[in-house]
């Protein structure tokens, strides 16, 4: 913590409290989120979920960003440093007198979604979606605390009382753990109609207070849907009046599209089979011009990308080697990259060793090719014969000399047996053509 002067304090929690900090050395703001509880080694600090589940989902626009963690071995403590957001979502609409406008609320719902779309394809469901969770600076969106996560893939039951109450799926109030990473998607309707109305949905006081709420508004559900709850379930009373209406959503929030409603209303269907995925969510036709927006945009960056750093080289100035495909790998880029994947190649043995967030730029290093107007060696192949047309290399300064004189002791050996001198001409060609050869 010495890296870092603390400047307040953001919020508490159960399990941590959340402080405002500068970094001395750079002076970037950061959030460091305290633990509370002590850990024995670092192993167990590795072994956390939330860190676990931040190294595999980063790094996503729409995930917090882990930037450090600290843990002091003599005392046990541990923080975990993130980026600094400006607000939640909660402050965002706390004492709020005016509707947010729609398409500034279109534009976190769709980030969050595809937040937990993200999530969800990467085997995590992150079990507590509520407007404290989900931060916000300017117009980006972030979700945030994964501490209460899970792997999509585990086995059945889970944590009975995991979540927020008011934030909680049907399945997780009516079973004994029975749920999927479906109650992701109940909270994230709740959090969308919270944000349109300034209004909780469902603020239900207790267990049984928050399912009357629920059918309040969306009605009873089917008797087999009952049937199914009550086979997994030894805690809850399921004498619920049969077929009974709700009042509806689109009641509640008058002020907002049918599009807008109709998307709320199947994020928040109570049979979690007929619920929505974060994926179908993205597709819904109140996000269009969002989606068409980010066609366009991914569209213009593919145009807009930078020009190469040389020019391509033509096939009579390049020859490859087929001798040293074994010893190199593939001929790289102009980006220094590998055609096959972009990647730096890893062998087997450090393949162990790295993870997606620990990958350094270093190993582009060796295969960035020179810059522009400096000479290139290149590697030719003895095996085969230069084309026809290759210019024939011109002669050193060397070969000119050695050639300079021996058309001169040519000369004067003609000259010297002209003049019957044939003796001393033939000891003094000897030594003049050692001297040019040396």
């Amino acid at each position: 913590m010495h890296k870092y002067r603390l400047i307040s304090k953001k919020g508490e929690g159960t399990f941590s409290e959340v402080l405002k900090a500068q970094c001395i050395k750079t002076g970037q703001y950061v959030a460091i989120k305290c633990m509370k509880n002590t850990f024995e080694s670092i192993e167990q600090v590795n072994n956390l979920r939330e860190i676990q589940a931040l190294r595999r989902l980063s790094p996503h626009p729409n995930i917090i960003t882990l930037l450090e963690v600290l843990y002091d071995q003599p005392s046990g403590r541990l923080a975990l440093v993130f980026e600094l957001m400006d607000m939640n979502i909660y402050e965002l609409i706390r004492e709020r007198r005016h509707y947010l406008p729609e398409q500034r609320v279109k534009n976190f719902m769709y980030q969050l979604a595809r937040s937990m779309d993200h999530m969800h394809r990467n085997g995590i469901f992150h079990r507590d979606i509520k407007p404290e969770n989900i931060l916000i600076k300017d117009d980006q969106l972030k979700l945030a605390d994964f501490g209460s996560c899970r792997g999509i893939y585990s086995k059945q039951p889970f944590t009975e009382y995991i979540s927020t109450r008011w934030y909680r799926a049907p399945e997780c109030l009516l079973t004994d753990g029975y749920y999927s990473y479906k109650m992701d998607i109940w909270g994230l309707g709740c959090v969308f109609f919270e944000v349109l109305s300034l209004y909780p949905l469902f603020p239900g006081t207790n267990e049984l207070d928050q399912v009357q709420k629920i059918h309040q508004i969306m009605g009873t559900p089917t008797p087999e849907l009952l049937n199914h709850f009550k086979k997994k379930s030894s805690h809850m009373d399921f004498n619920f009046p049969p077929n009974q209406e709700g009042t509806g959503i689109e009641k509640m929030i008058p002020h907002i599209a049918a599009d807008c409603v109709d998307l709320i209303c199947k994020l928040l269907a109570y049979n979690p089979d007929e619920r929505l995925s974060a994926r179908q969510g993205l597709r819904h036709p109140w996000f269009r011009d969002l989606r068409e927006a980010e066609k366009r945009g991914q569209a213009t960056a593919k145009t807009m990308s930078p020009a190469p750093l040389s020019p391509a080289p033509s096939q009579s100035s390049v020859v490859t080697s087929k001798s040293n495909d074994t010893k190199q790998s593939k001929a790289p880029t102009r980006e220094g990259k590998g055609k096959d994947d972009g990647l730096p190649s890893i062998s087997k043995g450090d393949s162990k060793k790295h993870s997606n967030i620990d990958s350094g730029g270093g190993a582009h290093d060796s295969q960035m090719l020179p810059p522009i107007g400096k000479p290139v060696s290149l590697m030719i192949d003895s095996t085969k014969k230069m084309h026809k047309t290759q210019p024939k290399p011109a002669p050193t300064l060397q070969q000119k000399t050695k050639h300079s004189q021996m058309v001169a002791a040519s000369r004067r050996k003609k000259d010297d047996r002209i003049a019957g001198l044939a003796v001393y001409s033939n000891t003094k060609m000897s030594d003049t053509s050692r001297s040019g050869a040396k």
